[in-house]
This record gives C-alpha cells, sequence and structure tokens, in this order.
C-alpha cells in the first residue's frame, strides 16, 4: 500500500471537501489530532495514519463528478445548418435548448426556445427560413471536464440552463437540471 506523507493529508481532507471534523469522525480520532497531523506537530502511529487515510480515499469513491450525472451522447446542431433544421432537432428530441458545434466538434454557441421566439418576433416567418444557426445562436453553455466536482456543477447550473462536458476541446456529454434531480431521484 502506498502511504502519502504527513503533509499529504490537508490536501487529500480538501480534495473530498471534508472538514477536519468530518474526518476526525469517519476515522474514529479527534479533530486535535487530524489539526496537528496537518500541522505536522505530530507524527502518529501507523495504524492511526493508515485509518486516516482509508477513510480519505472512501470519500474519494464518494464523490459525485460530471462524469458519473452527464448523458452522452449529445444532440447537437452545426453552425452552418438552417435554423429550421435546428428548430425539427430540438422539436424531434423534446429538448428547449441545444449545443451548436462548429465542423470539427467543438461546441461555440447555443440555441434555446427563447432565442427562436426572439427571432420570431424579430423576422417574418418567410424569413426564419433562409437563417442559419450561427446567425441567431447564443453564446455557448459553460464547459466543465468529467471529472469536475458535483458541488462545482451544482452552482453553475443556477445560472445557466446546460453545462458542457468536454475532453481535450471535444464534447463528451451534457448536464441539466433535469439530469441533476435524476441523480438525487437516485440517491
Amino acid at each position: 500500500m502506498n502511504l502519502p506523507s504527513l503533509g499529504d493529508i490537508k490536501r487529500l481532507r480538501k480534495k473530498v471537501g471534508m472538514t477536519q471534523s468530518e474526518l476526525a469522525d469517519r476515522a474514529g480520532v479527534s479533530q486535535p489530532l487530524i489539526a496537528r497531523i496537518e500541522s505536522l506537530d505530530i507524527d502518529p502511529r501507523f495504524s492511526t495514519f493508515k485509518k486516516i487515510y482509508e477513510t480519505l480515499q472512501e470519500a474519494e469513491k464518494e464523490r459525485i463528478n460530471a462524469g458519473d450525472v452527464m448523458h452522452s451522447p449529445v444532440i447537437t446542431v452545426k453552425c452552418y445548418q438552417e435554423l429550421k433544421d435546428a428548430i425539427e432537432v430540438m422539436r424531434d428530441s423534446d429538448f428547449s435548448q441545444i449545443p451548436v458545434i462548429d465542423k470539427h466538434g467543438v461546441p461555440i454557441g447555443s440555441v434555446c426556445e427563447s432565442t427562436i421566439i426572439n427571432e420570431l418576433d424579430s423576422t417574418t416567418p418567410e424569413r426564419i427560413r433562409d437563417k442559419k444557426v450561427e446567425d441567431v445562436m447564443g453564446s455557448c453553455f459553460p464547459t466543465v471536464t468529467p471529472v469536475t466536482d458535483l458541488e462545482v456543477v451544482l452552482g453553475m447550473l443556477e445560472y445557466t440552463p446546460a453545462i458542457l462536458v468536454t475532453e481535450k476541446g471535444k464534447l463528451v456529454g451534457v448536464i441539466t437540471k433535469h439530469d441533476i434531480m435524476k441523480v438525487a431521484e437516485e440517491k
């Protein structure tokens, strides 16, 4: 078993989002002992250190990341497609928003129902048929990596209808509030 150094305990604890008290409770030790270990004031027994480290490993396994809740494959439209095609894709898939990608599959924008409705208000229905997605698309949904912590995703979803999950610049998944509700339902 490869154990970290004493100096790594604080970093690992923060990575899993635990307080010293939570770690102490779960490991069956006192909070002052955790504080002393983290400040390198004490050299604990091997068995105690191992118990603390194993508790941190278990907490790491319990964490939920973006990759755990995203759905894939992502239904998208390309920026050069006609807007009527995007409307059809959204209607057929029952989505109120959809990411827009470029010819390389990189997310560059979004189309939402409200964007289309605003466009209908400002143009005649005949002219909307001539529009391309890139003519009306809004800004791109925010992106995260598959290992982004769920807490970060939840905070972001307060301000946007969807979050894209990318890996090496390529779109691999999407997370909406609906996906979060499914996770909450399963717990």
